[in-house]
């Protein structure tokens, strides 16, 4: 069990180039620490030993748990990294074992994008909504559901992956992330950014065609799971002034016009999400048990 109602805990969101950790006291970030991964090493060991350093360099008597965010799927019961995205080392790693032998903590893992969507639902602007999907919109394209105010129950960590549901022709991760701008333009989503807000006709016209990608992929996601919001995060958000407009044209010829009635689309604001989110998984797991899941 956690030790008490605002439970100190560690958080880590561990990407293809980095880790970005923190410990958090009272719902504040006190204390982080980014460190440069070498997603090359064929060793996967020599990455979960830094990951432990990390985690050492940031304990103090007072943790209470230990949240790890994974860019691919995850073993929640086991905690078991597979195939993740970026580490071609990491094909299976028993990431939870090995921490929670090294520390005699609680450790909780979970898909990234899962953490997303956990990190709002605790720490977040929207922070209580019990019924929404986060979506992460970067490199690619990420998604957590939360109902009832925890992570959808699902089998195999990887509900709300919508990215990678087939669109066009593709998938909608190559249209409504950070791919449809190198696929399309060869340049990245920022490079175009730019363009735009500098009123270059080619560029304002690329995040409009965005947007209405987006809204369809937000009408699927809406069909599929019938939120009240969603709310996006991830690099590509940082935009959203270029193709909102554009995303809400395309959501409002939906099906079932009645179900657009107070819904809802946001854009995150809440800095270091990422690693509030993983350590929001300690609190999430929590609760589960405590309803005996």
């Amino acid at each position: 069990m956690l030790s008490t109602q605002n439970p100190v805990l560690i958080g880590i969101d561990l990407g293809g180039t980095k880790v970005a950790a923190g410990r958090i006291e009272g719902g504040i970030l006190a204390k982080t620490i980014h460190e440069k991964i070498d997603a090359s090493s064929v060793d996967p060991l020599e990455i979960v030993e830094l990951i432990a350093d990390i985690i050492t360099r940031l304990m103090s008597q007072e943790v209470s748990g230990i949240g790890i965010g994974i860019p691919g799927l995850v073993d929640r019961e086991q905690g078991i990294a597979y195939d993740v995205l970026n580490i071609p080392a990491w094909k299976e790693v028993h990431l939870g074992a090995i921490l929670q032998k090294k520390f005699n903590l609680p450790v909780y893992l979970d898909n990234d994008s899962n953490c997303f969507a956990i990190g709002e639902y605790r720490y977040g602007a929207f922070a209580g909504n019990r019924d929404f999907v986060g979506i992460t919109l970067g490199t690619g394209m990420g998604g957590g559901i939360i109902k009832n105010g925890s992570l959808m129950p699902d089998a195999h960590s990887c509900s709300g992956e919508f990215g990678n549901i087939p669109y066009l022709d593709g998938i909608y991760e190559h249209y409504c992330s950070g791919m449809f701008f190198q696929k399309k333009f060869a340049r990245s989503g920022e490079a175009v950014a730019i363009a735009a807000r500098q009123g270059e006709a080619w560029a304002i016209k690329a995040y409009q065609e965005f947007g209405r990608h987006l809204g369809n992929a937000i009408k699927t996601i809406k069909m599929a799971v019938d939120p009240t919001m969603i709310i996006i995060g991830g690099s590509v958000a940082r935009a959203s002034s270029l193709f909102e407009e554009a995303m809400w044209k395309s959501i409002s010829d939906f099906s079932f016009p009645s179900a657009l009635k107070g819904f809802q689309v946001n854009f995150s604001t809440t800095d270091h999400i990422a690693i509030l989110g993983a350590a929001a998984l300690c609190l999430d797991s929590e609760q589960d048990s405590s309803h005996g899941h």
